[in-house]
């Protein structure tokens, strides 16, 4: 029997190339699935633990960049951006005196992270100095927030401008877990305090002339009903005061001097 040719042998090789590949059997690829479900499982606490791990780092870096957690106890460590933007911040009374209130800054509390962020360990408290923005009170308007105003109560302080160590705010007071009023508006509504300049604020700004209308009709209420030091006298006091200022009365009064 004659050897195949050199050409024969190419061409039954082409052949057995182009024969389909025996697919692999179904307990193979159930094989290939468990081996990698198993992997799966053996590292999901790892994968967990990671994620959990660069979530809360995530957290902090984002709390740190913001001051989210910062207990602020000076005026000047507030960052600019805080007063640009009118950020509110929650505070307890420490006391009121001649320059204004004193406010302790309460800082968001969560758990762990406020002990890991915290800033003041170790530190004595400085209470923030604060003074209501467009309000100029009387002696009556300090003795009444002497009195509504009790050491330990919380107030939320907007802040509206800076003055060196002071914070010109609107000074809001919870009244239930819904409710709350602004001081500035209710010692002006009480005829216990004048409008005045907000000091920080640029006197052709939006913010300005916004808050300064809002105070201004607090004080134009308090006008028409009379309140606080737009009271008006009433009759026996002003016929008094006309008659004691009268030439008769006072030349009566020295007469009776010299003799």
């Amino acid at each position: 029997m004659p050897a195949p040719s050199s050409r024969e042998t190419e061409t039954d090789a082409r052949v057995t190339d182009r024969r389909p590949s025996e697919p692999e059997s179904p307990a193979t690829s159930h094989n290939i699935v468990s081996l990698v479900s198993r992997a799966a499982d053996d590292h999901l606490t790892l994968v967990r633990s990671i994620s959990a791990g660069l979530a809360v780092a995530g957290v902090v870096v984002i709390a740190r960049s913001i001051r989210l957690l910062t207990k602020f106890q000076a005026a000047s460590e507030i960052p600019a951006r805080f007063i640009e933007r009118n950020v509110s911040l929650r505070g307890r009374v420490r006391g009121i005196t001649e320059r204004g209130v004193e406010v302790e800054h309460l800082p968001i509390r969560l758990p762990v992270l406020s002990q890991l962020l915290s800033e003041s360990k170790g530190v004595g408290i400085s209470p923030l100095l604060v003074r209501l923005a467009g309000v100029e009170l009387t002696p009556e308007g300090k003795e009444w927030l002497q009195k509504n105003l009790a050491p330990a109560q919380t107030v939320w302080l907007k802040l509206i401008s800076r003055e060196e160590d002071t914070l010109h705010c609107l000074v809001c007071q919870s009244r239930g877990s819904l409710w709350s009023h602004c001081l500035n508006d209710e010692v002006l509504r009480l005829g216990l305090a004048r409008t005045a300049p907000i000091v920080g604020l640029l006197p052709d700004s939006h913010l300005y002339w916004r808050l300064h209308k809002r105070l201004h009709r607090a004080e134009v209420r308090a006008e028409r009903k009379g309140r606080g030091l737009w009271k008006q006298a009433g009759l026996w006091e002003r016929v008094s005061e006309a008659v004691g200022d009268s030439a008769f009365f006072r030349l009566l009064r020295r007469t009776f001097k010299r003799t």
